[in-house]
């Protein structure tokens, strides 16, 4: 195996992954304190730390058993700690200052740009892995400057739920359902029916980013020109539903957690929200079903990535990458990307033949697979640390254009100059 390169640690990549609060893990809370160490115990023997964003898999978990038996398996005891997303991205900037940085960590998409630009962090051809197989519209979101951080474990992404019953009522198929003009269509059917339509997160956070970037990509439009035609058009599409009372004002404020609440209470057609609320669908009051969420000419939209990649932090001692390498490889097997998305139930694995070997088990996700492999990371196109404040303005000019405050047009003319002033 080759050297694994030597980089400075910067310290200024702090103030920029502190903006990386993504809100996608709803189920997460505060995890535990501690603080990892790669180095102290013979390289083939002893104990490797692991980092991850998981608190809720407490040490019993199915989850931690699998981190556990990755560790049996090449040899050596995982100590593990688990950080709300968030204080993770934090906790790891300051253990790469202090020379503590653990041997494995799983990291927020969006955030392992932030984290190699400090240079902190090993490649994957430095550590001798495989990622041939990896979708490359998934694996994107690691890539910075053309060299690739970690692996993605899984994806989670958006579509769109709907309630059939409301369907129904309102005599929608929802197969007719194809591109924005149809949903809109769909939309003035369930409202002429005496149902609300759509509701979505248009908060003032990443989320709220998360939810809009599938109708800003799917309008063509992107994130380096916030003001294209393209842009204002998907801005005045969710305009428009306001307007028209197909959404409701509350979306403006709206986290994913606040619209699926109201979803179930059964008087919506339809909500934009993830895979990680496919067991609570399951258990709602009424049938649900999914569909993609339609790009604006037709076919599917390309809906952000969710979900963390295994990244390994470079270390002092060298000989200890081999085993790291065996831990890395034991979770990223076509198994081990399935074990995953059972384990997680929100999670797609990441490359075609898993995502067959799931759907051989689990049929009734294949809207899912579907989005994930339509997907786009949030950082692709080589973004890296450029995209959270590209994505604070994107969010800012929604709230803007909603509230009436601005027209969408205006709202993305002055979030452009925002974006080219914080990334110049």
């Amino acid at each position: 195996m080759q050297n694994i390169r030597r980089k400075p640690v910067l310290v200024a990549a702090t103030a920029a992954a502190t903006t990386l609060t993504v809100g996608l893990l709803g189920a997460c809370s505060s995890g535990e304190g501690g603080s990892g160490n790669g180095t102290g115990d013979s390289a083939a023997t002893g104990t490797y730390t692991w980092w991850d964003p998981y608190p809720q898999h407490d040490d019993s978990s199915d989850w931690a058993g699998r981190v556990q038996q990755c560790g049996e398996d090449a040899g050596v005891t995982i100590s593990r700690t688990a950080y709300d997303t968030t204080a993770l991205t934090n906790q790891a900037l300051l253990a790469a200052q202090e020379g503590t940085s653990p041997d494995v960590m799983l990291l927020d998409n969006p955030a392992v740009s932030t984290l190699a630009d400090t240079g902190m962090l090993t490649t994957v051809e430095e550590l001798g892995l495989d990622t041939s197989a990896v979708d490359e519209n998934l694996l994107a979101a690691g890539v910075v400057d053309g060299e690739t951080y970690g692996i993605p474990i899984g994806a989670n992404t958006l579509a769109l739920y709907y309630n059939k019953e409301i369907l129904d009522e309102a005599g929608v198929d929802p197969a007719s359902v194809t591109d924005w003009a149809s949903l809109t269509a769909a939309l003035e059917q369930v409202d002429a029916a005496g149902h609300r339509g759509i509701t979505f997160a248009g908060i003032g956070t990443e989320e709220g980013s998360f939810q809009f970037l599938p109708w800003f990509w799917g309008s063509g439009a992107d994130l380096r020109e916030l003001d294209s035609p393209e842009a204002v058009e998907a801005l005045e599409l969710w305009k428009g539903w306001l307007d028209e009372g197909y959404a409701p004002n509350s979306v403006i404020g709206n986290s994913q957690n606040t619209t699926w609440e109201e979803f179930l209470t059964g008087s919506f057609a339809f909500v934009e929200n993830g895979t990680w609320q496919v067991n609570s669908a399951a258990e709602a009051g009424f049938e649900t079903g999914i569909i993609q969420i339609p790009a604006r000419d037709g076919g599917g939209a390309p809906a952000p990535t969710g979900g963390e990649f295994i990244i390994t932090p470079v270390q002092s001692d060298e000989a200890r990458y081999d085993v790291t390498r065996q831990i890395v490889e034991c979770m990223t097997t076509p198994e081990g990307f399935v074990q995953t998305a059972t384990t997680f139930a929100y999670y797609v694995p990441p490359t075609a033949d898993g995502q067959d070997a799931l759907l051989e088990e689990n049929p009734e996700l294949e809207p899912w697979v579907g989005a994930v492999r339509d997907a786009k990371g949030r950082t692709s196109d080589d973004l890296g640390t450029s995209y959270p404040p590209i994505s604070e303005a994107l969010w800012t000019a929604v709230q803007n254009a909603l509230s009436g405050a601005q027209t969408p047009q205006e709202a993305l003319e002055a979030a452009q100059a925002d974006a080219e002033s914080a990334t110049s």
